[in-house]
């Protein structure tokens, strides 16, 4: 399956923005799940859902400021982020798993990976 991440871009502190992840196929048999990445800094875990009974799995660094959510039948993950703060600048990635492991947030447990989304946020 392949994935797009969209709705990026700047915003102020204390803003929102709500990312889109579309995918190519059916995602239903997949745990799926947000990443980002900061200039200079390695990829970290955001968030993560299960691929069906909704689950849902954070970073502490964004618990109650963002919401990972999913709809299996438009293909579709989001990321509600509110109350943005500028250390979420990053470009956002979604990707996807078939890991009975997924809500641990590694990387290498993810292997389908859409190209990303930049989100700025300033201060």
């Amino acid at each position: 399956v392949q994935l797009q991440a969209s709705g990026g871009g700047l915003v102020q502190a204390g803003g929102s923005l709500r990312l889109t992840c579309t995918a190519s196929g059916r995602i239903s048999n997949y745990h799926m799940g947000w990443f980002r990445q900061a200039p200079g800094k390695e990829r970290e875990f955001v968030a993560t859902i299960h691929r069906s009974d909704g689950s849902t799995y954070y970073a502490d660094s964004v618990k109650g400021r963002f919401t990972i959510s999913r709809t299996n039948m438009k293909n579709t993950v989001y990321l509600q982020m509110n109350s943005l703060k500028p250390e979420d600048t990053a470009v956002y990635y979604c990707a996807a798993s078939s890991s009975v492991a997924y809500y641990s947030g590694r990387d290498n447990l993810y292997n389908n990976w859409g190209q990303g989304t930049q989100v700025t946020v300033s201060s």
